[in-house]
C-alpha cells in the first residue's frame, strides 16, 4: 500500500514539472517575438505606427505581386464594358493551378513581341485547337461551327469584325479581340505578324475579375455566356508554331 501510494505520488508530481517546462519554452518564444517588435519600433521614426504601416505596405506588395493586381484602362478598345480610366482588378491566380483561359474570359497579357511592348486587355475568343471564322451568314463570329451572339457586350453599332478571317488556333495560344471592334488593335491586326496574332497562354498575367474604380462603376466581370456554349474543338490540334488564316495598352 505504501509503495503504491509513493508511486502514485511520484507520477502526480512529475506532470506539473513537464507542463511548467513547456510553458516556460512557449513564454520565452513569445517574449522574444515581442522583444523583436519592440526593438524595431524603437529604431524607427514614429515607432509602432511606422512599423505597422511598413507591414501593411509589404503585405500589399506581396498581394499585388502574386494574387491581385490593379490595371488602368487607357483606351476605348473594351468599351462599353470597360471605359477609359477604369481600374480593373486582375486575378493572377486564376490560371496558376492547372486552369486555362476560357472562351469569353477577359484577360490581361504581356504583348511584348506580339502586339507591342506593353500589357493589353482583351476578350478570349478562341483557345488552342479552336477554329474561328468571321463571319457567318448573319455576320456573327463562328467558333467550332457554332455562331456566337456577342450583342450583350459588343460596342453598339460595331460589327463582330469588318475584317474577314478564318484561323485555327495553335495549342498553347489564344485568339483575342476587343469588345469595341472598331477601335481595337487585336489578333485580327497581327495575323501576318510573328505568332499569327495568337497570344501564348504563358504570357497571360491573369483574368480581369472586377472593375474597382470609379466606385460608381464597380462591378464583377463575368464570362460571356454565349462563349460558354461553344463546343469543344474536334479533330487534330494545331502545333503552336503555326496559325492558319486566309496598341491598346493596359498599364498597371
Amino acid at each position: 500500500m505504501d509503495a503504491e501510494a509513493q508511486h502514485t505520488e511520484r507520477d502526480r508530481s512529475s506532470h506539473p514539472a513537464a507542463s511548467e517546462e513547456i510553458s516556460d519554452t512557449e513564454g520565452t518564444e513569445e517574449r522574444s517575438r515581442f522583444a523583436l517588435v519592440a526593438w524595431a519600433a524603437d529604431r524607427l521614426p514614429g515607432g509602432r505606427i511606422t512599423l505597422t504601416m511598413l507591414f501593411c505596405l509589404f503585405s500589399l506588395l506581396l498581394l499585388s505581386r502574386f494574387v491581385i493586381q490593379p490595371f488602368q484602362i487607357p483606351s476605348g478598345s473594351m468599351e462599353p464594358g470597360l471605359r477609359i480610366g477604369d481600374r480593373v482588378l486582375v486575378n493572377k491566380l486564376a490560371y496558376r493551378f492547372g486552369a486555362e483561359p476560357r472562351r469569353g474570359d477577359v484577360v490581361v497579357f504581356d504583348g511584348t513581341g506580339y502586339f507591342g511592348d506593353a500589357d493589353y486587355i482583351k476578350r478570349v475568343v478562341g483557345v488552342g485547337g479552336d477554329h474561328v471564322v468571321c463571319c457567318d451568314r448573319q455576320g456573327r463570329i463562328e467558333v467550332n461551327g457554332r455562331s456566337v451572339d456577342e450583342s450583350t457586350f459588343l460596342f453598339p453599332g460595331d460589327k463582330p469584325s469588318e475584317v474577314p478571317f478564318d484561323v485555327a488556333v495553335p495549342d498553347g495560344t489564344l485568339f483575342v479581340l476587343g469588345d469595341h471592334r472598331g477601335d481595337s488593335s487585336d489578333s485580327r491586326d497581327h495575323l501576318g505578324s510573328p505568332g499569327g496574332g495568337m497570344i501564348p497562354v504563358d504570357d497571360v498575367i491573369g483574368r480581369a475579375d472586377w472593375i474597382a474604380w470609379p466606385l460608381g462603376h464597380w462591378t464583377r466581370l463575368g464570362r460571356a455566356d454565349d462563349y460558354a456554349r461553344v463546343p469543344a474543338a474536334t479533330g487534330h490540334s494545331v502545333p503552336a508554331s503555326s496559325g492558319l488564316s486566309t496598341a491598346d495598352g493596359v498599364h498597371g
